[in-house]
C-alpha cells in the first residue's frame, strides 16, 4: 500500500481545514467516525473513509510519513481508550503530531505557563490529555517513531464565535470573577499543526500555541459583541452564576492562568496572522453570519 505524506485522524473542525491545506500536491487520507461526514467531505474533494474508533477492531490504514491525530476523549474517565484502540490498530508513521489542550496545566490562579510548566490537571479533561500525550509518547518511543505534542487552549474562527449566546443575552462573569483564558484563532493553529509536523527541530518536542493575548472570556465575549454590532452581555457574579451559566461551561471559566506560547516561534519561526483578537474575529463574523464587522 503506497505511503501516505499526510494521515488526519478526525477531520472535524480543525481537521477538514488541515485536509484542505494540505491536499493540493499531497497525498493525503483522513479518518472521521460518520458515513454522513465521509460523504460531505468527499464532496469537497478529500479523500476520507468513516471509522468508529469507539467499536473498530479491524482499521485499514496505509502508511504515513505524519499523522495527526486530532480527536478527543471520550467525555468521561481519566484515560483515553479511543486513543489506545487507534494505535493498537494502525500502522506507525514517521512522525506523530498529537493535537492535545492546556488544561494540562490546571488552574494556576492566572499566573503563567510554559511547556517547562508542571502539568497538573485539576479537571477530569485536562487528566485524560495529560493520559494521552503520555500514551503517545511511550508508543512513539517503543516504535522508534518520531512525536509532537502541540497544547491548545480555546479554538475561534468562522462558526466558532459565541453570537447565539449574545443574542440570547446569556450573562458572562463579572470581570472580578473571570479568570484569564486564552484562544488560538483556527487558522493559525492549522499553520501551527502542519509547522510541527515538518519541522526537524520539532521532532520530541511539545509547545503551546496562541494568539499571544490573553484575556477572560467575559473579555473575549464583549469584544465579539462590539464587533459584530450586538448588545453587551449582562454581567452576573460569580455567586449568582449558577444556574444562569451551564455548569460545564463554569469548569472551564474557573481555571484561569495565562499561556506563554513564545517557544513555538522562537524556535520554529511560528507567527500568528491573528495575533489582534480584533483582526481574527473580523476575518471570522463574514463565514459565521454574512454581513461584515462593525469598525
Amino acid at each position: 500500500m503506497e505511503t501516505l505524506d499526510h494521515l488526519i485522524v478526525g477531520a472535524g473542525y480543525v481537521g477538514r481545514r488541515l485536509a484542505l491545506r494540505l491536499s493540493p500536491g499531497s497525498r493525503v487520507h483522513s479518518l472521521v467516525s460518520r458515513a454522513a461526514s465521509a460523504t460531505a467531505l468527499q464532496s469537497e474533494g478529500l479523500v476520507v473513509t468513516a471509522c468508529d474508533l469507539d467499536t473498530a477492531v479491524t482499521m485499514l490504514t496505509p502508511g504515513s510519513r505524519r499523522l495527526y491525530y486530532l480527536v478527543p476523549p471520550p467525555a468521561q474517565g481519566r484515560d483515553d481508550p479511543r486513543l489506545a484502540r487507534f494505535l493498537a490498530l494502525t500502522a506507525a508513521p514517521h512522525r506523530f503530531v498529537y493535537l492535545s489542550t492546556t488544561a494540562v496545566y490546571g488552574d494556576t490562579h492566572g499566573d503563567t505557563v510554559d511547556e517547562s510548566s508542571p502539568t497538573v490537571p485539576t479537571t477530569e479533561r485536562g487528566t485524560r490529555r495529560l493520559a494521552a500525550e503520555q500514551r503517545v509518547r511511550a508508543y512513539a518511543e517503543a516504535h522508534g517513531i518520531e512525536w509532537s505534542i502541540l497544547r491548545v487552549p480555546g479554538i475561534y474562527g468562522p462558526d466558532r464565535l459565541p453570537l447565539d449566546r449574545l443574542s440570547r443575552g446569556e450573562p458572562v462573569l463579572a470581570p472580578a470573577d473571570a479568570g484569564i483564558t486564552n484562544r488560538i484563532h483556527v487558522e493559525d493553529l492549522v499553520s501551527a499543526l502542519i509547522l510541527v509536523a515538518q519541522h526537524p527541530d520539532a521532532a520530541g518536542q511539545i509547545y503551546n500555541v496562541s494568539d499571544g493575548a490573553p484575556c477572560s472570556t467575559s473579555e473575549h465575549f464583549m469584544r465579539v459583541a462590539r464587533i459584530a454590532g450586538l448588545p453587551p452581555p449582562p454581567v452576573v457574579p460569580r455567586a449568582q452564576a449558577v444556574g444562569r451559566i451551564s455548569p460545564a461551561f463554569l469548569s472551564y471559566l474557573d481555571e484561569s492562568r495565562r499561556l506563554d506560547s513564545t517557544r513555538i516561534g522562537r524556535e520554529l519561526g511560528f507567527v500568528a496572522r491573528y495575533a489582534d483578537p480584533d483582526a481574527g474575529i473580523r476575518a471570522s463574523l463574514p463565514d459565521q453570519t454574512g454581513l461584515a464587522a462593525r469598525s
